[in-house]
């Protein structure tokens, strides 16, 4: 199983959860895709995108569960960076935690990305 990982604010996950499906943040919809990362990319991201934000949690999603809507696609430097066309089900979602400020003031992951 490969996991993509999605950084959102608490209380849209809250509402996503609520609704079965997540529809995107604002930044999503106004791209028309929803951004993931990669385990190897979502330290960066949380650092580039999300720098000093509270009440966070991290999203790992089963890619294959999302068929072909998953593409991975060139982003940042040429990396490719997995995007979700079409909303995101509750049934891809293998685990949610809190992602808190460590006091660093840098975001404190999870020790593993593993489910």
């Amino acid at each position: 199983m490969t996991l993509v990982y999605k950084i959102a604010s608490a209380p849209a996950w809250r509402e996503a959860e609520a609704a079965g499906q997540f529809l995107g943040a604002p930044v999503d919809l106004a791209d028309g895709f929803i951004h993931f990362s990669t385990a190897a990319q979502v330290r960066e991201t949380a650092a580039k995108h999300f720098a000093g934000a509270r009440d966070l949690v991290l999203v790992a999603v089963e890619a294959e569960a999302l068929g072909a809507a998953l593409r991975y696609e060139p982003s940042r430097g040429g990396a490719l960076f997995p995007h979700l066309y079409g909303p995101l089900p509750m049934s891809a979602v293998r685990r949610v935690v809190p992602l808190p400020l460590g006091p660093d003031g840098a975001h404190a992951f999870p020790s593993s990305l593993d489910p």
